[in-house]
């Protein structure tokens, strides 16, 4: 009985189209393929096989590196968009959200200066309570 490996992640498995390739690849190696070989072609009577060969390998590389690398589950393309939408998307929050606490004590310490009524008693109770809420903690 022949053994075939089964991964545990089946996320992770790719459809192969062709050669072993996934579709991505196939698409990214005919491209560098159309944009290097033309190149290596026509330059090299001109400035010789090393210089040429090295050229082809320049302009084919980024076509490569996008069909084979993959990073938690994203295709490069993917990072590199995520990286320059960080680097130029602002800094700042466009909104603010509002802080739900902050509210609830507020209502806290107004309703506590309501409910006391002996001769403004309530105020300072009110503002002592706030003081010990606004105020460090000690350690």
């Amino acid at each position: 009985m022949p053994y075939v490996p089964v991964p545990k992640d089946l996320t992770k498995v790719k459809t192969k189209v062709a050669f072993n390739l996934t579709k991505r690849q196939i698409i990214c190696f005919s491209l560098g393929g159309v944009i290097g070989l033309p190149v290596y072609f026509l330059s090299r009577n001109v400035i010789g096989n090393t210089a040429a060969v090295l050229i082809m390998i320049v302009l084919m590389l980024p076509f490569f590196f996008f069909a084979m690398y993959e990073k938690d589950g994203l295709p490069a393309e993917k990072l590199l968009f995520n990286r320059l939408r960080f680097m130029l998307w602002p800094k700042e929050r466009p909104y603010k959200t509002n802080n739900l606490y902050q509210y609830l004590s507020k209502k806290e310490v107004s309703a506590i200066a309501k409910n006391q009524t002996a001769g403004g008693a309530g105020k300072k109770i009110a503002a002592k309570h706030h003081a010990v809420k606004t105020a460090p903690r000690r350690r």
